[in-house]
């Protein structure tokens, strides 16, 4: 029984959070700096997820670091998402590989 009370504060929990938005904010927001504020939200709470996720995916924090600092500068030279993820991933790989043997 205690599953279902569970997912019921759940639901309720996930229905508040979509739905108080448009109840509160009936009108369309036209403060600058409120709009600016909430556009860049999902990118923060993105970054605040993955952050830590790519220092402990390696075997080794160096080897994080290092495809870290491989996708941070393939993304500045503004190449694709699938190139950046494969250099990050090769990046690990030789730097894993070098540390065995090392």
């Amino acid at each position: 029984m205690k599953i279902f009370l569970y997912i019921l504060v759940m639901a309720g929990v996930t229905y508040l959070i979509r739905m108080l938005p448009m109840v509160i904010f009936k009108k369309k927001i036209t403060n600058r700096f409120i709009r600016s504020f909430l556009y860049y939200i999902p990118y923060a709470v993105l970054a605040a997820m993955t952050f830590p996720a790519i220092l402990d995916a390696t075997a080794t924090p160096i080897s994080a670091v290092v495809g870290l600092a491989i996708a941070l500068v393939a993304a500045y030279l503004e190449w694709g998402l699938l190139p950046v993820a494969l250099l990050a991933c090769g990046g690990v790989f030789i730097t894993e590989l070098i540390l065995t043997f090392l």
